[in-house]
């Protein structure tokens, strides 16, 4: 079975950072690429940053470039999401998420990703 852990959430000030962690079992993503969602209340997930391991091709979307950071542990499937420069619009559940399929895929998509973690509540205040 599948699982993905996230793990990092928490309050902070706005110009803080925080650092979330999502760690896969069950299954190598190697080949897969591994992202980050981000949902409000009332609004669509939406997609912060992914990575396909195999090539190293990533994706940031326009609201958190420059601030964020997408990194994946050599060791085994764990990805990280480091964000600096946090603004009261980047609270949200944050999850993790796997792909649907190997390769590169339409990163922004949720439906190209199978595997979903439980999500870890980021929130900055101003």
């Amino acid at each position: 079975q599948v699982q993905l852990v996230e793990s990092g959430g928490g309050l902070v000030q706005a110009g803080g950072s925080l650092r979330l962690s999502c760690t896969a079992s069950g299954r190598t993503f190697s080949n897969y690429a591994m992202g980050w969602f981000r949902q409000t209340p009332g609004k669509e997930r939406e997609c912060v940053a992914a990575i396909v391991w195999s090539d190293e091709s990533t994706y940031y979307a326009d609201f958190v470039k420059g601030r964020f950071t997408l990194s994946r542990d050599n060791a085994g499937n764990t990805i990280y999401l480091q964000m600096n420069s946090l603004k009261p619009e980047d609270t949200a559940v944050y999850y993790c998420a796997g792909a649907r399929f190997m390769g590169v895929i339409t990163y922004n998509d949720p439906d190209a990703y199978a595997y979903w973690g439980q999500g870890t509540q980021v929130t900055v205040s101003s």
